[in-house]
């Protein structure tokens, strides 16, 4: 088996590549608005109640409709896991990997296709959505990988009276909740994790990004994974979700979201059920206020680039994104010039059109919630671009910069998830760190500095589980860059990283005495 590279991303400039998305496009385009059933034990479920996902560019125009799950199906679906689980967690590791690199083949076959929903679904530029779908392909490749690495056991000390073998098997069931923002990548990751472990899951994906969950359980589904091992259940997270989470045959939660959804996942799983065997695992990324700091002497251009690449991709509605910028005061004023101007450049539009480079915020609730915030920034500091929501046809906020912002301001603390960045003015390297690391969260950070001694200070003071150092602090690539933060952004799990598949597994030793 060759070693895991990459998947490398679509070069757009190329008309090739182009005419084929815009195929792609009109394809997808066309099979929007139709109905869809839930998936338990293979078996097609509809509801009387259903929901519909939207386009967040165009509000009126329905992406999918989806069935409003109730309990009773939480409990069928995690019925129908256990069933599946017993023939499945026996499986050959090898027969569990193989799954995994026929989806990855087809879903690179369809690579298009994919990007296509998403820039329907969720908002996604043509770059943002084949970087996801890359990402997409790069998890089901690199973890299928990684189970047959660890399928051959963990070396052990010897001892002449004993023969000792240390195997990783599977947890049990586990719910898969991943989030609208990679609503491709972080799904597939987070479900073949489990899946190729040899675990069954009910996946309950975002209510505002469905359809692209689908068509990856489809793909599954095409691939010949077995009935019951995805189960798949669509519906309110206020309805269903905390039936899952505190079910007690759930051994296992992955989660990626909001701080607040996140907390709650954790504190129902804490507690105990007279029926549970097992203290529940919980497996979370929480978001973050991610910061780029500045130092004296930093190339300006290179700076600005990376600021406002990493503050408005896919309109800043990333847990790595760049919401602050804390840049010394011998620097401030240049780059604050640098990242106005850049900012200046980006082109809003419909994503699924070729020089679009800002899409929509994702929904109303988002849009409300963002402009609110910038409401609240243009009393905290001073705006000098953007603030001008406009929601006649979609959800769209322009790239908004503050400046002046005070390191204690509310827009320098709260997660905002929009494309709202605040500039902050620090008198120093070690104060402009300090700001960095004055909040809550803790999952990206990024300094640019051509001072060795500082960069060495970041690497041991700045408390972020991901550390870039000389470029922006969005864009990690699976193997390459293992994913996770510190403090309120999670249980710093590394997703795409060597240890990963150890969250869904457990270390069985036997011991046989040698006679």
């Amino acid at each position: 088996m060759k070693e895991f590279q990459n998947e490398a991303f679509t070069d757009f400039t190329n008309d090739l590549h182009a005419s084929e998305i815009k195929k792609a496009i009109a394809s997808v385009q066309s099979e929007l608005g139709k109905t869809y059933p839930n998936y338990i034990g293979g078996k097609t479920i509809e509801c009387q109640e259903t929901f519909a996902s939207i386009n967040p560019s165009q509000k009126e125009q329905v992406v999918g409709i989806f069935p409003k799950a109730t309990t009773e199906h939480i409990d069928q679906a995690v019925d129908s896991a256990w069933q599946a689980y017993e023939t499945w967690s026996k499986e050959p590791v090898a027969v569990r990997a193989q799954i995994l690199f026929d989806a990855a083949r087809l879903m690179r076959e369809r690579k298009h296709q994919f990007s296509s929903w998403m820039m329907f679904e969720t908002g996604k530029t043509w770059i943002e959505a084949d970087a996801d779908t890359a990402e997409a392909i790069d998890f089901m490749e690199f973890y299928g990988r990684e189970m047959l690495r660890l399928a051959k056991g963990q070396e052990l000390t010897k001892i002449p009276t004993e023969e000792n073998e240390l195997s990783y098997r599977p947890l049990g069931v586990g719910a898969v909740i991943p989030p609208w923002n990679f609503p491709l990548a972080i799904c597939v990751g987070m479900t073949t994790a489990a899946v190729v472990s040899g675990n069954t899951v009910v996946l309950k994906p975002s209510s505002d990004a469905p359809t692209v969950a689908y068509q990856f359980v489809e793909l599954m589904r095409e691939v010949g994974l077995p009935k019951g091992v995805i189960n798949f259940v669509t519906g309110s997270g206020r309805q269903i979700g905390d039936h899952l989470t505190s079910h007690p045959k759930i051994r296992f939660i992955s989660f990626t979201g909001s701080k607040e959804v996140g907390l709650r996942i954790n504190e129902l799983a804490a507690k105990t059920n007279p029926k549970q065997k097992w203290i529940k695992r919980v497996v979370a990324e929480m978001g973050g206020k991610d910061a780029i700091v500045v130092d004296k002497g930093a190339n300006v251009d290179e700076v600005a680039t990376g600021i406002v690449a990493a503050a408005f991709g896919f309109q800043g509605q990333k847990c790595s994104a760049c919401s602050r910028a804390i840049i010394v005061e011998d620097l401030y004023e240049e780059v604050v010039e640098a990242v106005i101007e850049k900012t200046k450049q980006l082109k809003m539009g419909n994503p699924w059109e070729r020089e679009t480079q800002i899409g929509p915020v994702i929904s109303s609730s988002a849009f409300e919630k963002i402009t609110q915030y910038i409401e609240i920034g243009k009393k905290e500091g001073s705006l000098v671009l953007g603030g001008n929501p406009t929601r006649n046809e979609g959800y769209f906020i322009e790239p908004t910069v503050i400046r002046d912002v005070p390191n204690e301001a509310r827009i320098s603390k709260e997660e905002i998830f929009g494309p709202v960045l605040a500039l902050t003015k620090a008198k120093d390297f070690d104060q402009a760190l300090a700001y960095a690391n004055d909040t809550d969260f803790g999952l990206t950070g990024a300094v640019y500095s051509n001072n060795p001694d500082h960069l060495e200070k970041a690497r041991q003071d700045y408390f972020v589980g991901n550390l870039y150092l000389n470029r922006k602090c969005t864009g990690a690539l699976v193997g390459v860059h293992p994913f996770g933060g510190f403090n309120m952004s999670g249980t710093d799990s590394k997703a795409g990283g060597k240890d990963y598949l150890l969250l869904f597994t457990q270390a069985k030793l036997i011991s046989k005495k040698i006679v």
